[in-house]
């Protein structure tokens, strides 16, 4: 790594070189979402002989039509640590995106850089997106180099390990995964058993607000744009001016330093009370008990395993309960493992399943968020000025009723990568396609996550000034979610029946009368017709 770290990851280097030195041994290549300095592309790393590469190109922003939140946010965190490492030394090549020479694509960069610099070799570490990993692996063979890639240290386990674990199993369980990882890395254990007594504490997390909701909640850590952050703002809002989404709020970390503030205050002021409501929703709440360190572990700002500990010591030092400290740990030990290893393990072919036929368009609504549905609106005009919603707003609101509504897996995809700031392909992908819209077919999750609009109204607060009822499935005034819910199990009855998670729900869809289930089936094909 680069030369000794302190606790801040900062690198102690000599002096850096003139940037007009040629002749480079290895061109180590940084990408947005590898923002650390020990990371393994580093391991080696002799700033006399060696220079950093970087690139802001229009394609990773237009391959889908990014949110002006997530572009301001990797543009800002990206120049950040291009200073630090300059600051400490390093012969950095960076190229702005408003540079006149800029070709609009990380291969045409990198194609250039190679041409001017003549490194001996190309090394990276393990990229967050297959498409990105073609392009640089493609680039760097064409002109005649070895591309060194190296394992990412950020997590903790890799694609191989993964793959080793599935091997010859007959179907994937994230369970299996977790508990697998818990006693390797030895996290929450005590003398070979789970802290406890138990693996998982789901059963003690679903606790809603209640009619009175979520009262006083911690105020927000957030962060006023520097001079550097406020120049790519207004880079962003000139250059992506038609993209989704406001910078007005914008006040996401974008440093190693502010990445650290926002764990140290989530660990002190919302761990304890997340597990209790990490299923809970209240509108106009985006916040309520989420860690919103996504971003900063998905940028590489923070690694999992600082995270992890520092939740596992609180639980040790009797700063927040088992079940909250288990359950986000098994947010990032658990689910972030596992879905990048079905991500490598699957690409590319991953991309383009669609188990379930879904051929509807999405909404033109979700880029507005322009709904009469009051939990829609919500969650979709929170993401707009945030770029955030937490993952129940996710799977169970957005995600839900594009699942219901039958929305091409794909497209329901390029809005999710579009406009969460912590959205990189490796994790959004397969918690798009296989948890939300049950694309893969089960690979991942082994049941389709439906529910009626009860669900939404147990969990928040929403239904409560919405004109729409949940109790009701056909009529004017029936709950879409509610409509088109028992429309997917008419559509996929046949299918399902195969499913042993799906049994109860089938059943209670058997007590149907005809009429009753033509009226629903009338009422969701309305529905489709909306704009």
């Amino acid at each position: 790594m680069l030369g000794g770290l302190s606790e801040d990851r900062t690198p102690a280097l000599s002096p850096e070189r003139s940037s007009l030195a040629v002749g480079v041994r290895n061109l180590t290549v940084v990408l947005g979402d590898q923002l650390n300095l020990d990371a393994s592309a580093f391991d080696g790393f002799d700033p006399a002989c060696d220079a950093v590469w970087m690139a802001e190109v229009d394609e990773e922003a237009t391959h889908v039509r990014s949110g002006k939140q997530r572009i301001a946010l990797f543009l800002s965190a990206m120049r950040h640590f291009a200073d630090a490492l300059r600051a400490a030394g390093v012969l950095v090549h960076y190229q702005r995106i408003d540079h006149p020479g800029n070709q609009g694509s990380l291969a045409a960069q990198l194609r250039a850089a190679i041409l001017a610099l003549r490194p001996a070799s190309v090394v990276l570490t393990f990229p967050g997106d297959w498409r990105v990993l073609q392009a640089i692996r493609t680039t760097v063979e064409q002109a005649g180099l070895a591309l060194e890639l190296r394992e990412d240290r950020s997590f903790f386990s890799t694609p191989g390990e993964f793959s080793a674990h599935a091997k010859g199993r007959k179907s994937l369980r994230l369970e299996y995964y977790y508990r697998e990882l818990r006693q390797k890395h030895r996290i929450l254990m005590r003398e070979g058993e789970p802290e406890g007594g138990q693996w998982n504490f789901d059963h003690d997390n679903r606790e809603s607000f209640g009619p009175k909701g979520p009262g006083a909640l911690p105020a927000r850590v957030a962060f006023a744009p520097d001079a550097l952050t406020r120049e790519v703002i207004a880079l962003v809002g000139q250059r992506f001016a038609s993209h989704p989404g406001s910078l007005a709020d914008f006040d996401w970390p974008v440093t190693r330093r502010e990445a650290l503030l926002s764990l140290d205050r989530f660990v002190a002021e919302r761990l304890a009370l997340f597990g209790r409501y990490e299923d809970a929703m209240w509108p106009g709440e985006p916040w309520l008990y989420h860690s919103q360190l996504s971003a900063a572990l998905n940028l590489k700002l923070l690694s999992a395993q600082e995270v992890v500990r520092a939740a596992e010591r609180a639980f040790h030092e009797g700063l927040a309960p088992i079940e909250s400290v288990e359950g986000f740990i098994r947010q990032i030990l658990g689910w972030r493992e596992y879905v990048r290893g079905i991500y490598w393990m699957r690409m590319p072919g991953y991309l383009a399943l669609n188990a379930l036929g879904a051929d509807q368009e999405l909404p033109a609504w979700y880029w507005t968020g322009n709904t009469d549905m009051a939990c829609l609106r919500d969650a979709i005009t929170q993401t707009l000025r945030h770029g955030y919603a937490h993952h129940i707003q996710r799977l169970m609101v957005t995600g839900l009723y594009a699942l219901l509504l039958g929305v091409h897996p794909q497209q329901v995809h390029a809005w999710y990568l579009a406009v969460y700031v912590d959205a990189v392909e490796w994790v959004e992908l397969p918690n798009t396609l296989g948890m939300s819209q049950f694309a893969d077919g089960g690979l991942m999750a082994s049941k389709p996550y439906v529910a009626t609009g009860k669900y939404i109204q147990r969990m928040g607060g929403n239904c409560t000034g919405c004109r729409y009822n949940p109790a009701l499935r056909t009529g004017a005034s029936a709950c879409p979610f509610t409509t088109l819910y028992w429309d997917f199990l008419l559509r996929h009855e046949k299918a399902l029946s195969q499913n042993a998670r799906m049994a109860l729900q089938l059943r209670n869809l058997g007590r149907l009368s005809p009429a009753e289930r033509e009226a629903v089936i009338q009422r969701a094909a309305a529905l489709r017709r909306a704009p």
